[in-house]
């Protein structure tokens, strides 16, 4: 029988990012939350992760997917389009917007997992990515199929195993159980209490800074008075602010 990392290991506690700061001390994250499956090629990742996508949004949850790719030169618009045009001309972003859908492509070098999440899928309660396992700072589910030795061994973060071996630890599925991963992935990550609380986000040149509570409430607070100063009544439910700093002569 093998081991798991039982719960609470590999820096995760629930839905809290627990970060080191420079001081020592450790601060908590209240972020959307990525769960990200992993596995070897053809254990069954994308089968099982769409069917978790599929059960959290029957349960009413916004879902966004991440898939991550070591290809390159993926195009998504074909030559002679608008849009195909636009990329050829240098445009660092490209939105098509259609009745039905939106898309957005984005050229340059590969963004930073969580820095896309927080600009780009703000209105998710959680994103279930594919991939991703040596970033240190997601939570992960492995997708083991057949023998042979597990990521786990390796890679931080697994809070969770599916397989068809007979593996011992906390959380262990098998491939078949879609639902009770999503069950398990909601009652981790999505309990009503993180959405009753203020939640701050903070990045500085597109790296995610670790703020306590108190210092996002008193950022919220701050920032939320100006708002209603602005409006003359209340701030409103989402306050987005972004600050350029003039170039360093």
């Amino acid at each position: 029988m093998e081991e798991i990392p039982s719960k609470g290991k590999a820096g995760y506690a629930g839905s809290r990012l627990i970060s080191k700061g420079a001081g020592g001390g450790y601060g908590l994250a209240f972020m959307t939350p990525i769960v990200s499956f992993i596995g070897r090629h053809n254990a069954g990742k994308t089968t099982l992760a769409r069917r978790v996508v599929a059960h959290l949004s029957e349960a009413g949850y916004r879902v966004g997917a991440v898939k991550s790719t070591h290809q390159s030169g993926i195009n998504y618009d074909q030559e002679g389009t608008d849009t195909a045009a636009y990329r050829h001309e240098g445009a660092a972003a490209i939105v098509l917007m259609a009745p039905d859908q939106t898309i957005m492509t984005l050229t340059g070098r590969q963004q930073s997992l969580l820095s896309f999440v927080h600009r780009c899928l703000p209105d998710v309660d959680i994103v279930i990515a594919e991939g991703f396992k040596h970033h240190p700072r997601i939570a992960k589910i492995e997708v083991a199929r057949g023998p042979g030795e597990r990521l786990g061994k390796t890679v931080s973060g697994v809070i969770a195993v599916a397989t068809d071996q007979q593996v011992s630890g906390d959380y262990v599925f098998r491939l078949d159980e879609h639902r009770e991963i999503a069950e398990f992935i909601e009652k981790r990550f999505l309990h009503p209490e993180r959405h009753r609380r203020i939640r701050t986000d903070l990045l500085i040149d597109g790296r995610a800074i670790v703020l306590k509570p108190f210092v996002q409430r008193a950022l919220a607070g701050v920032v939320e008075g100006f708002a209603e100063t602005i409006k003359h009544g209340e701030a409103g439910e989402l306050i987005e602010l972004r600050i350029r700093s003039r170039p360093k002569t």
